[in-house]
């Protein structure tokens, strides 16, 4: 899919102003999600220390690949907020601004005098995220914190690997991108309430808490029942069969059956009704008590078959599968290309990229990826100059280190 620039229809967030001090992943990648849908989000980086996400990951001709999704539809400026000119600065732009995203261990703005009583004094319809590792508050706040020591502390490493094998942390991440889409809530439900307020508050997201949203009802199974869920590979406690499968052509399949009817399609497929009239078989517990059965009947059908066998027998049998894909495979699958899910953006930098689209579709203001990330302070003059600076205060900005 082709984006085209920003319009009225593809901009629900129009007017909404969104300053983005944070750096790295899951204050940025919020700003980002504002911004896929029209807000004007402004990037402000050190002048001499950029987002070290610009330099995370593969690159391109110098050109980091990770900044071109995390900082579409952003842009960009510099300001060193610890100095006067650019704390000043930053004041200028927090009375037009409906957000500021940040994510500076707590008591460093107040350190640099722009704490929520100079920024709520400047405007107090602002709406300040803050986003941490543990939160403003309690014996951990200043700690450094990333989305890994949230992966472990939440409980999602423990639960997450081989029975025997150690516990595992995501390839990506997966707590700060969590965290993201949680902090974007948080702002929307902070600027309804400014609707009937009038006021802006604070947003204190500490990214070890919305992990535990994730892995669901832990929590309650421990306080009700003393039950700690112990690592269980690609198996469920709550059913059966649910693995990967290796296909005769080397390929991986998952199957689930979270449904009851859809175990029984399963078994009947593979040619093993036997086993649906064990009384074990009844419910997603039992089943999966007995999940070495289980598996040993779908994945020796399964290795007998091709990918595509399986995919086309279980997909008539209405029984619930998947290819394992890597990101080859999803740039060439129907269903995502259909849905257009992959956007190719125009980048001066690049020339044409592909990237993930927007988070969803909406059917009357779809949103849009309008460009990717933009160089380092690519927009400082001119976001200076909107702001009424002249040439000569620019010039002195620069001069003082401030921009």
């Amino acid at each position: 899919m082709t984006t085209h620039a920003g319009s009225p229809t593809s901009s629900p967030l129009r007017g909404l102003r969104v300053l983005d001090v944070a750096t790295l992943f899951a204050g940025p990648l919020a700003a980002t999600l504002l911004g896929d849908f029209g807000a004007d989000v402004v990037k402000v980086e050190h002048p001499r220390k950029p987002d070290p996400s610009r330099g995370h990951g593969p690159a391109k001709d110098g050109v980091g690949l990770w900044w071109k999704v995390l900082g579409r539809n952003k842009r960009t400026m510099t300001l060193d907020l610890s100095t006067p000119g650019g704390r000043d600065t930053l004041l200028r732009l927090a009375a037009d601004a409906d957000v500021i995203v940040e994510n500076f261990r707590p008591g460093t703005l107040e350190r640099w005098g722009l704490g929520w009583p100079e920024l709520s004094g400047v405007n107090p319809r602002l709406v300040l995220a803050r986003v941490t590792g543990f939160g403003q508050s309690g014996p951990y706040a200043h700690r450094p914190g990333f989305g890994t020591l949230a992966e472990a502390m939440s409980g999602f490493a423990a639960i997450t690997g081989e029975p025997n094998g150690p516990p595992t942390l995501p390839p990506f991440g997966l707590a700060d991108s969590v965290a993201a889409l949680a902090t974007a809530y948080a702002v929307m439900t902070a600027l309804t309430a400014r609707n009937t307020t009038g006021r802006g508050q604070v947003v204190d997201m500490a990214i070890i808490e919305p992990m535990l949203s994730v892995i669901g009802p832990h929590l309650l199974w421990y306080d009700q029942l003393g039950y700690v869920q112990p690592r269980t590979g690609n198996r469920s406690r709550n059913n059966a069969p649910r693995n990967t499968y290796r296909t005769a052509d080397g390929s991986w399949v998952a199957v689930s059956t979270s449904a009851q009817s859809i175990a029984e399609r399963v078994l009947r497929l593979v040619g093993r009704p036997e086993l649906i009239d064990e009384p074990w078989f009844a419910d997603g517990t039992g089943r999966a008590a007995h999940a070495d059965v289980l598996d040993e009947a779908v994945g020796s059908w399964i290795a007998r078959r091709t990918r595509d066998e399986a995919m086309t027998a279980f997909e008539k049998a209405e029984a619930a599968i998947a290819p394992v894909y890597d990101v080859r495979d999803v740039l060439e699958d129907p269903q995502f290309r259909a849905l257009g899910t992959v956007a190719e953006v125009a980048d001066p930098e690049l020339g044409p990229i592909r990237m993930q689209n927007v988070l969803f579709r909406l059917s009357e203001t779809p949103g849009a990826v309008r460009w990717a990330g933009r160089p380092h302070g690519a927009d400082t003059a001119e976001l200076l100059t909107e702001l009424g600076l002249t040439a000569d205060d620019i010039a002195t900005l620069r001069a003082q280190g401030a921009v």
